[in-house]
């Protein structure tokens, strides 16, 4: 007979969530992720394989929720013009708040591993199809009443937002002067009218 887990798996791969977005997958040790989760080795093993299974289990959890948090930000608001406004300008002041911002953890992933891991490509390519996905609803809600343009192509521009969202969370990690990225969101906006 197994015998029951003895810790919170949800917490625990919050935590581990928490260490390997912060440091990726190849600087976060063993040592960090069992301190963090607050769990022995042969607990992760048992549960979620080795590092990469945990990792797997990790990314699949956050593009679950971020998903879910990108819909809600773009249904929350009767405009969709307003409602990319308010998405984009988010982003970027996270970044230059003050609270630590580490970017967008699945991009973090899409960088680190992709380009060497097959399973990690797939992965971050699934996430950035459902988020083209969830632009495109969004686009087609401004079609249908009438606020957008009706000679926008709603996949394409999807398709387009996506690309820019990457492109603005990984510029944003060499920190560039404000203007640079607020002047590049506006003109990414400009894509709504």
């Amino acid at each position: 007979m197994a015998r029951p887990r003895e810790f919170d798996e949800e917490k625990a791969l919050d935590a581990a969530m928490q260490v390997f977005w912060e440091k990726g997958f190849e600087a976060t040790s063993l040592s960090d992720l069992t301190s963090r989760m607050g769990i022995q080795r042969p607990s992760i093993y048992s549960t979620f394989g080795d590092k990469k299974g945990l990792f797997e289990a990790a990314l699949r959890k956050y593009t679950s929720s971020h998903a879910a948090y990108v819909r809600n930000k773009l249904q929350n608001n009767s405009s969709v013009k307003e409602a990319f406004r308010d998405f984009f300008e988010n982003i970027v002041a996270k970044e230059y708040g003050q609270n630590p911002n580490w970017g967008c953890f699945c991009i973090n992933s899409m960088v680190e591993l992709s380009p060497h891991d097959e399973k990690f490509e797939i992965l971050t390519r699934e996430h950035q199809m459902y988020l083209s996905v969830i632009f495109q609803e969004t686009i087609d809600r401004g079609l249908s009443s009438g606020e957008l343009n009706p000679a926008i192509n709603a996949k394409s521009l999807a398709q387009t937002l996506v690309i820019s969202l990457i492109g603005l969370t990984v510029i944003m990690k060499s920190r560039p002067e404000r203007s640079f990225v607020d002047n590049s969101v506006k003109e990414i906006l400009t894509l709504l009218r």
